[in-house]
């Protein structure tokens, strides 16, 4: 009978092994891929590079955190 593994999510691309380190890239990328909220206008702001954020509705370029804005 063959065991039925979890899905591990987009870290499924690097295949087998690499366990704990999937585990922790799948839940920083489920925090990236969430809208993040502009803290002036409550736009949708959208990461440009690392730390470089931009809001789509002002316009405003900003620092943040690397990955994510907020926790």
């Amino acid at each position: 009978m063959a065991v039925k593994l979890k899905k591990i999510g987009a870290a499924g691309r690097f295949g087998a092994g690499y366990g704990k380190i999937k585990e922790r890239l799948v839940a920083v990328e489920e925090k990236q891929r969430i809208r993040q909220e502009c803290p002036f206008c409550k736009g949708r702001a959208k990461r440009k590079a690392k730390g470089i954020w931009e809001c789509n509705k002002c316009g405003k370029k900003f620092a943040g955190g690397t990955f994510y804005l907020k926790d």
